[in-house]
This record gives C-alpha cells, sequence and structure tokens, in this order.
C-alpha cells in the first residue's frame, strides 16, 4: 500500500492541460483559457456620462443657482450636434458620450429640470459623473493571461469587448464503466427485481462527478463478471482521456478488470491505498489513457472521485488550483478508529456564531450506507495514527461542493 499523498502525487505526475478548442463565448464559462485575451477595442470608447443629467463647464458653475440654456439633448447611443460652449448645457442620458468641452454632469435632481433653460441648484457633482474613455481597458491590453478560469464576469468582459470566440483548453472525455452481474441500471430497475438485483448508483454519481467537476462523461455500461464483458468496454474506453472503472479491482473470484487491463497491455502503476474507504484503488495507463480503478462500493467510488479524479479531471481541464481548500473544525464528538489508515469520515460542517467551524459526522460511517455521504457536506481527515479523536480536537475538513460557502443570511460584518 502507499500514502495516499503518495497516489495523488503519482496520479497526477504526468497529467498536463488538454490541447486547445476555439469556442463560443456562452459556452466558455467554466473553461480555462489557453491563449491570452488581448483588447482589440477601447472600453468606453469616449467619455461619457454616468447620471441621467445635464452636461456643462464647470468654469459656469461658482455660484448658484445658475440658469443656463439647455441647446442639445444627447440619448445614449446618441452623439451632441456639437461642441458645448460656455454658459451652455445638454441634456444627457447615462451612457451617452460627453460632448467636447463639458467636464461634469449635473443629476436631474439638483436642478428644475428644465427642457429650454436649466437651473442648477446644487454643484455636488462639479467636475464629477464621468466616465473616461479607456477607463476599463484600452486597444492591446491583456485583458486575461492563459490559465485563467472563465467566470461569468469574465465574459461580461469579453462581450463588451466585442470577443465572441476564445481558445480554452479542450474538456477531457471521460470514459466510465461499472461492472458487476449484481447490477441493473436505474432504467431497468422494476419491483420485482428489488430481491435479486442492485441498482448500479455509480452509473449515476459518477457521470454526475465528472461533469461537476467540468470533464465530459461518456458512460459505457456496466460490464459483466467474465473477461470477455470487460475486454469489450475496457477497449471502447481506450479512446477517451480518462478512463474510470467501479468494482472488480479486489482479490474475489470475479474481481477481473486487473488482469483484462494488464492483457489489453495496460500498464499498473499502484493498487491499494492506506485509506478508508476506498482502499482498493488501482491507477495505470491503458495505451497511453489514464485509468482509474475505483471501488465498486458507491461510498468508496465517490469519495476516491473526490480525492484523485476530481483533482486530475480539473489539472486536464487547465486549472492550477485543482484542490480544495481545506478548513479547520472542532469535533462535536469522539472518534475512534481501529484500522492504522488516513479515514475520510462523512460529517455536516457548520459555522458558528463565533465564526468557527464545529463538526458532527453524518451518520453511520458503514462504507454501504449512503445516506451519510447525501447528508455530509465535508470529509473529516483522519491521520492513521491518530486512533482516538477527542470531542473538542481540531480536525481538517475537506469541502464537498459549495454548501460551505453559502448562509440563509447576508453576513456583512
Amino acid at each position: 500500500m502507499i500514502s495516499v499523498s503518495e497516489a495523488s502525487a503519482r496520479i497526477l505526475a504526468g497529467a498536463a492541460p488538454l490541447p486547445a478548442e476555439a469556442v463560443d463565448i456562452n459556452s466558455a464559462i467554466g473553461r480555462v483559457l489557453a491563449e491570452a485575451i488581448v483588447a482589440a477595442t477601447t472600453m468606453p470608447p469616449w467619455d461619457n456620462s454616468s447620471m441621467d443629467g445635464y452636461a456643462l463647464l464647470r468654469a459656469d458653475l461658482e455660484r448658484v443657482p445658475v440658469r443656463v440654456p439647455v441647446v442639445a439633448t444627447i440619448p445614449a447611443g446618441g452623439f451632441a450636434p456639437r461642441a458645448l460652449k460656455r454658459g451652455e448645457a445638454m441634456r444627457i442620458m447615462t451612457g451617452a458620450p460627453l460632448p467636447d468641452g463639458a467636464d461634469t454632469v449635473i443629476r436631474f435632481e439638483d436642478t428644475d429640470n428644465g427642457t429650454d433653460q436649466v437651473e442648477i441648484r446644487n454643484v455636488r457633482d462639479a467636475g464629477r459623473n464621468i466616465r473616461l474613455a479607456g477607463e476599463d481597458f484600452r486597444k492591446g491590453d491583456e485583458l486575461f493571461p492563459a490559465g485563467t478560469p472563465l467566470t461569468v464576469a469574465h465574459a461580461g468582459v469579453l462581450s463588451s469587448a466585442g470577443i465572441k470566440r476564445v481558445t480554452v483548453h479542450r474538456r477531457p472525455r471521460v470514459a466510465i464503466i461499472s461492472s458487476g452481474d449484481e447490477l441493473v441500471e436505474l432504467e431497468d430497475f422494476t419491483p420485482d427485481l428489488a430481491g435479486t438485483r442492485i441498482v448500479s448508483s455509480n452509473s449515476v454519481t459518477l457521470p454526475a462527478l465528472t461533469r461537476a467537476a467540468g470533464g465530459e462523461p461518456v458512460y459505457l455500461g456496466i460490464a459483466r463478471d467474465n473477461p470477455e464483458s470487460l475486454r469489450e468496454l475496457l477497449t471502447r474506453g481506450a479512446g477517451s482521456d480518462l478512463l474510470i472503472t467501479s468494482a472488480g479491482i479486489s482479490v474475489g473470484d470475479l474481481d477481473h478488470v486487473r488482469s483484462v487491463f494488464a492483457d489489453l497491455g495496460g500498464e499498473l502503476d499502484f493498487w491499494k491505498v492506506r485509506m478508508r474507504p476506498g482502499a482498493p484503488l488501482a491507477f495505470g495507463r491503458l495505451r497511453g489513457v489514464p485509468w482509474l480503478g475505483l471501488s465498486g462500493n458507491p461510498v468508496s467510488a465517490m469519495i476516491t472521485f473526490e480525492l484523485f479524479a476530481r483533482p486530475l479531471i480539473r489539472r486536464m481541464c487547465g486549472h492550477t488550483m485543482i484542490f480544495p481548500h481545506t478548513i479547520e473544525a472542532r469535533m462535536e464528538e469522539r472518534i475512534e478508529i481501529a484500522a492504522p489508515l488516513t479515514h475520510f469520515l462523512r460529517a455536516v460542517v457548520r459555522r458558528g456564531s463565533d465564526g468557527r467551524f464545529t463538526a458532527r459526522l453524518a451518520g453511520s460511517q458503514s462504507s454501504a450506507v449512503l445516506t451519510a455521504m447525501a447528508r455530509a457536506n465535508a470529509l473529516i481527515v483522519i491521520p492513521a495514527e491518530q486512533t482516538v479523536t477527542e470531542e473538542g480536537a481540531t480536525v481538517r475538513a475537506i469541502p464537498l461542493g459549495d454548501a460551505l460557502h453559502h448562509s440563509d443570511t447576508l453576513d456583512l460584518k
């Protein structure tokens, strides 16, 4: 057996971002830039008003109230018919280009809102309410470097710059295979099968986890417990960017995955990790394609996916930040472990009124109990040498999903 850290390092050692492809900006959110983006325009392209009001010269506002003629109206999308002169005003709407000569926009609320003439009653905005050309960016500026994960805000910037397509790293195609004669697909399950067959929940969870990590799942089905069935599906998966199997990697009489993998030319890097759940984890390469062999146990499969497959997929997508930040939490109960393995316990972590996190187990830690995985929002890490964790002890927690980033109140303190 190897340690969890060593397994992670060996899985990621040969991983690299996938080649680039050009995609529409509407499809780019969540993708990672493969090339830097350089602005081909200036934004804003001209000085413009940040208020609905009147464009004036500050020199005309030395004392108030003052009344000046209104010589034009500039709507958003329109332009002034001429430059503004001393002693004049132009009505101007938010976003409209500032007329030449103007250096101030007085908001409507500080005037009598006149149309032919306007009385300026307050000059608190003298010299203000103007967005300068190029305030956001200028032509030739690097907007975002290669390696930037694109968010909605990035897409907004790119669209404002008139950029329709961007070059991003390709999403990895992840071939997923379940195995086991006892399994049946969810759509094929009927009540009369309840006593003889088990629904393959991995056929649902592993593709979903792959999508959440940024990959494109290619579900190949359930392999039966015979070498021929496994060989067929493993051969089909060899054209993917990553191959994930669940079950069939232990030492049972019907666990054929490793032997079929070897027969097909697969090169095994390691098998078994000092952890619970998920110790029978395998990693290798089949015709150059990385392969992760997960336990068939649904809880073990999900936890090992989070620890090993998600970071690998994110690396292939081009991310550099591939692991979730761990947090410290105070245990609300005593924990004992028997086996000298690194344990990843399903837990519910909450932030207290003092801003600190507390943790409690989400239920039974049996690897057969999926409901505890559903209730959990974090994995508590218990080191192999720590047989007893007392109530009140500080532990390290790995967040699951984004539940820990949300609250039922808006806390601005």
